[in-house]
C-alpha cells in the first residue's frame, strides 16, 4: 500500500530532510512547501510558528524506517509525523515508488 506522510518542520532543515529521506531509499519523493502558518498548543498554551509542510510518499512497508529516521533528525521533541493510506493511486506511480524505496538486495 502506497502512504502520504505529513510532515512539518522548520523551513531551514525541510530540504535536508527530504534530500535525505529520498538518498536512503525512506521516501521516493518529497514535495517541501514553504511558508505554512501553524498554529498549535503546546505546554498548555497556543503557540505559532512558519514552518514547512512535506508531502512524502512512501509505502507501507518502509513507513516504520522513515518514522524513526525522521524521528532521530527532526529538532522538534515531538514531531508532527501523519500518516495517510492513499484510497488509490496511479498503478505506474505506485510501481515506480515501491522501486524506488526497494531496499537493495532484497526481494
Amino acid at each position: 500500500m502506497t502512504l502520504i506522510a505529513l510532515i512539518t518542520m522548520p523551513e531551514d532543515q525541510a530540504r535536508e530532510l527530504a534530500r535525505t529521506l529520498v538518498r536512503e531509499r525512506l521516501a521516493g519523493s518529497v514535495n517541501v512547501l514553504p511558508g505554512t502558518f501553524s498554529v498549535y498548543r503546546w505546554n498548555g498554551d497556543a503557540a505559532e510558528d512558519t514552518e514547512a509542510l512535506m508531502i512524502v510518499k512512501t509505502t507501507q512497508e518502509r513507513y516504520p524506517a522513515l518514522e524513526e529516521r525522521v524521528r532521530a533528525l527532526h529538532p522538534y521533541q515531538i514531531p508532527e509525523i501523519v500518516a495517510l493510506p492513499t484510497a488509490r493511486t496511479l498503478p505506474a506511480f505506485a510501481e515506480w515508488l515501491y522501486e524506488s524505496v526497494e531496499v537493495e538486495g532484497k526481494s
